[in-house]
């Protein structure tokens, strides 16, 4: 080990001891991540009107403060962003994480505490590397820069200038501290531009020359920037732009339709892929081990984790049901609803993901979805996880690769006898030849349709015979139409995500015309 990942070690060593302890003692570490936070909470405006003070336990809080979905909290957060403090946490917010979500247009502002960044979202990542160098002790990742593709920070409209609102990954950058300005690219100023494009061509004329050992952000927007720097420097792969990478970090979105791309874009033994859970709310999971199917939670990280199996979610929400499960009593292959209190003041706030755990020792998940990002028009709840694993699928067999789609139901009408999907794909550069004519479109649909047919019971019974639904209907359209569509909406970059799974057609009319 290099005398730099000696010091890195001894700094981060700490984290490492506490990750390992969550991971080895989960219950006993998230009572006292419990505890903190319910006394960080009881002088706040939320901790009086729901008694903090009296709650000695667990189950005495899960009585007192029920499930709550973002449109529940939004009155809370309005206070905050017009000035008022300690309305949900005992500190002052000052930064607002904007964000739009992938099932809704409507934007959502998430209070980031100082207690928030520094213990959950950078105590995340640091522990992150911590866990990559023990397992690479001749990593050269602290030889060289960091590759960081930020979004934006504006200021908050209802502040009147106190507090700023933005990308989660722009509220990092500002907020990080200078000596981190050392080892990342690149300059904040370039990092932070609201145009993407500008962003990008900064990329291109400062990193180009550098030494980028590693790069984190979202896949799709990531491969953007790669294509661009190798149209820039007349280059065939990243290695020939950045000969020392090894490490992309990546979250956000699934990773498996860009894996094969990546791979071929960066053919390279010494480069590595670990996916984290990073959202605005907080940092949740890290892959701490890619042998392993799935990310460990991070138990000890300012986050209290709560779980409700999918199929009484709308029960819990009615308060009818108080089937809520902590780390200590969830099952492997069940489709959970994630439940948090963080040390952002977020109190049994439903974030909106579906999980699933594929260990419990230590507690490994994966994202199989969001609890409203799917499509049940027709009886064939097609979740995202079953349409990411098919489409991949598809593209293994017929050789071609997928830069972005999505995917909308088509509705019975005087046209359309019966019910199917309708998929907008935009294949790559590369692809485009390969599926030019429509025997070549024919075998990709056929393809996709039977994985999906694997991957989904329900979907699989609703196209037996075709007596409900037939088969998908699949639109190509051109390069670049994903990220125009996306520009034309003001959400290029930072964590905007294409919408892949709608109950209705308004994304795919759009997108199409």
């Amino acid at each position: 080990m290099s005398v730099i990942n000696r010091t890195v070690m001894a700094a981060l060593s700490p984290l490492l001891r506490s990750f390992d302890q969550g991971c080895e003692h989960p219950g006993a570490v998230q009572e006292g991540v419990f505890r903190s936070l319910l006394k960080a909470g009881r002088d706040t405006a939320f901790g009086n009107e729901h008694g903090f003070g009296e709650i000695r336990d667990y189950r005495e809080f899960v009585r007192r403060v029920p499930v709550r979905e973002y449109n529940q909290f939004a009155p809370y957060i309005e206070r905050l962003r017009r000035g008022e403090n300690y309305v949900l946490w005992n500190q002052k917010v000052r930064w607002f994480a904007k964000s739009s979500g992938t099932s809704s247009d409507k934007s959502k502002y998430i209070p980031v505490t100082p207690a928030n960044l520094s213990g959950c979202h950078y105590r995340g990542f640091k522990t992150m590397l911590a866990t990559y160098i023990r397992r690479n002790p001749d990593s050269r990742l602290f030889n060289g820069k960091a590759l960081t593709l930020g979004g934006s920070v504006k200021v908050d409209e209802l502040s009147g200038g106190g507090a700023r609102n933005g990308d989660l990954s722009a509220i990092l950058l500002s907020n990080s501290p200078s000596v981190a300005e050392i080892v990342r690219t690149p300059s904040r100023k370039i990092a932070m531009l609201p145009d993407f494009r500008q962003k990008i061509e900064g990329i291109c004329r400062v990193c180009s020359k550098q030494n980028v050992t590693n790069f984190s952000g979202v896949p799709s927007w990531n491969l953007i920037m790669i294509e661009r720097l190798l149209e820039y420097n007349n280059a065939q792969y990243l290695t020939d732009v950045w000969p020392n990478l090894e490490l992309f970090m990546h979250g956000g979105i699934s990773f498996e339709p860009y894996r094969e791309r990546y791979r071929r874009l960066i053919p390279s033994d010494r480069m590595h892929y670990l996916e984290n859970y990073n959202a605005s709310e907080g940092y949740f999971a890290l892959q701490d081990d890619p042998g392993q199917k799935g990310m460990a939670l991070t138990l000890d990280n300012g986050v209290f984790f709560e779980f409700i199996p999918m199929k009484s979610l709308e029960k819990v929400l009615a308060g009818e049901s108080e089937e809520v499960y902590t780390v200590e009593e969830v099952r492997t292959g069940v489709r959970y609803a994630m439940v948090i209190t963080t040390n952002s003041g977020l109190w049994r706030y439903l974030i909106g993901d579906c999980v699933e755990f594929t260990s419990l020792c230590p507690h490994r998940i994966i994202i199989t979805g969001r609890t409203q990002l799917y499509i049940n028009a027709f009886g064939e709840e097609l979740m995202i996880h079953n349409a990411e694993e098919a489409l991949s699928e598809a593209c293994r067999e017929c050789g071609v690769e997928v830069t972005d789609y999505t995917v909308a139901p088509v509705f019975m009408d005087e046209s359309h006898a019966k019910g199917a999907h309708q998929w907008v794909v935009e294949f790559s550069a590369a692809s485009q030849e390969a599926v030019r004519d429509c025997q070549a479109l024919e075998r990709f649909r056929d393809a996709l349709d039977a994985a999906l047919c694997r991957r989904n019971s329900d979907y699989e019974a609703k196209r037996s015979g075709d007596v409900t639904m037939t088969k998908l209907e699949l639109t190509p359209v051109p390069s670049g139409t994903f990220y125009r569509w996306m520009d034309s909406r003001g959400k290029t970059g930072g964590q905007n995500k294409v919408p892949r799974l709608s109950n209705d057609r308004r994304f795919v009319d759009e997108i199409v015309k």
